[in-house]
């Protein structure tokens, strides 16, 4: 029987819950920002000076909200040129991610279809650890390379370190509720949640869906070409670390 005085933090749900309070307040914990995204929805395809006009903001402060946004998976932001300018360098424009016309989704992807679970769990059993391993690794960078092209398209300016705090609003809003700590010239992302559940406690390899993920965005974000892996050290409660953190 589980205790009353049980933390809160240490039931599934409550953890599910947390997770998705973490993504939301995350991206929307501000009030400016939660304006500019409800400016750009009403705005499809702003850039960040025509937000900063909208808001008497320095264009830097606008670009930050913006792209703690997109980072967040709830701008999508692409390159144009405007058919009045010249033959500089196009803008990124700022678009509401998802199908036009729908409502923000608020569940973040925190509650897991048991069935697809079972699913996962049987291919991992079949593979064996070690091609299940490279197959999770596969998958996650794959996905976190196109979770950077929708943050950061055609671009690859970002710094090692900006780009692993970007990594950690990008994780939050997939239900990890993660955050990144500066250790000396090493940056780490640290998740406190894991969306994958009991999953990812009885089939560790799945882990290396988290490390694909990071490899993928940090190459997507920095303009690292797929033959140049970028090296992610892990840890995992999974494996019996104490947290489940990428150092690179």
């Amino acid at each position: 029987m589980r205790s009353a005085l049980e933390p809160a933090e240490s039931r599934p749900g409550d953890r599910r819950f947390s997770a998705a309070v973490a993504a939301v307040t995350s991206a929307f914990g501000d009030p400016t920002r939660r304006e500019i995204y409800l400016h750009v929805r009403s705005h499809p395809g702003a850039t960040a000076s025509e937000v900063a006009a909208a808001f008497s903001l320095h264009p830097n402060v606008a670009r930050h909200h913006l792209d703690r946004l997109a980072s967040g998976g709830y701008l999508e932001v692409s390159l144009e040129r405007s058919p009045t300018a010249g033959a500089g360098r196009p803008s990124k424009r700022y678009r509401p991610a998802g199908v036009p016309g729908t409502e923000l989704n608020l569940d973040l992807l925190t509650q897991r279809d048991d069935l697809l679970v079972m699913l996962l769990t049987q291919a991992l059993e079949l593979l064996g650890p070690a091609e299940a391993e490279r197959m999770a690794e596969r998958v996650g960078e794959e996905f976190g390379r196109r979770l950077a092209e929708r943050m950061e398209p055609g671009e690859g300016q970002r710094s090692l370190r900006g780009a692993m705090h970007a990594i950690a609003d990008a994780l939050t809003a997939h239900g990890f509720a993660a955050h990144a700590e500066d250790r000396g010239k090493s940056t780490a992302v640290v998740a406190e949640h894991c969306p994958f559940g009991d999953a990812a406690t009885a089939h560790p390899v799945i882990c290396a869906v988290d490390r694909g993920m990071v490899r993928g965005l940090l190459a997507g974000l920095c303009g690292v070409s797929a033959d140049e892996p970028i090296p992610v050290v892990l840890s995992s409660r999974a494996r019996g670390d104490d947290t489940c953190a990428a150092l690179v």
